[in-house]
């Protein structure tokens, strides 16, 4: 089996030992807002600590760090939020502090790394492609983050697992999928509505509580961006030709 799906960041360390890349899904919203912020032309590091650790990293590396939705102000406006990020001007460098999308990034060990979600999923399956990962030689491993549970616990999101199912459907024919795998491409061609399904899951109407409707929304964009972020020198940045 040469391409394998996984949950959050406790599998994608014992995943990415034996791949070659690793693609982070993490729907709603680090994936999404980390695909907003490259095709705008920032590079995005990725913290895993959203505390105080995570201004001193930001100072260290010469970037702006993203705070928390309801931190905003119309000084610092960088927030998760992939609509935030459309609407603020955009940094040269970005920290993008993140429990599940960034983790699994940092588990990734030595593999490629490459940040996906709905909006670019076709994308990052013809880069995958075109670069032979999922091969014999370049075996490739689909983390869907989830969400975490008050006592830290891995909370499985169906967006994530739709978007990893997206991407997975996009790679029909490359490689040879664990069963996994296969279930998660399967359940992406089986649903019917998936902008629907978005916006009516549990994180969907958490973000409508929250009074963030409109980071759906854009999360919702299925194919609208050709931006491939690769991690490269601890920032997301737009993969080379």
């Amino acid at each position: 089996m040469t391409i394998s799906f996984g949950w959050g960041p406790v599998e994608a360390r014992a995943l990415a030992p034996a791949a070659a890349c690793v693609v982070v899904v993490d729907v709603l919203s680090f994936t999404t807002s980390v695909g907003v912020a490259v095709e705008a032309g920032a590079a995005v590091h990725p913290y895993r600590w959203r505390d105080a650790t995570a201004a001193a990293y930001a100072e260290r590396v010469g970037a702006t760090l993203a705070v928390g939705r309801g931190e905003a102000t119309p000084d610092h406006p960088w927030t998760l939020s992939p609509a935030a990020l459309r609407a603020a001007p955009v940094p040269s460098r970005l920290v993008l502090p993140s429990p599940n999308g960034s983790t699994i990034a940092a588990e990734a060990g030595g593999a490629t790394v490459v940040a996906a979600s709905l909006r670019n999923r076709t994308a990052v399956a013809r880069w995958l492609t075109d670069r032979g990962y999922g091969s014999e030689d370049r075996p490739l491993a689909v983390i869907a983050s989830g969400e975490r549970w008050p006592d830290g616990s891995l909370r499985p999101a169906l967006e994530d697992l739709l978007g990893a199912g997206a991407v997975l459907s996009a790679l029909a024919g490359t490689g040879t999928p664990t069963p996994e795998a296969a279930a998660a491409a399967t359940l992406w061609a089986a649903t019917e509505d998936p902008v629907a399904a978005l916006h009516g899951c549990d994180s969907g109407r958490e973000l409508y509580e929250y009074g963030f409707p409109q980071d759906v929304a854009v999360a919702a964009e299925i194919d609208s961006s050709t931006t491939v972020p690769v991690l490269v020198d601890g920032a997301f940045q737009e993969a080379g030709p």
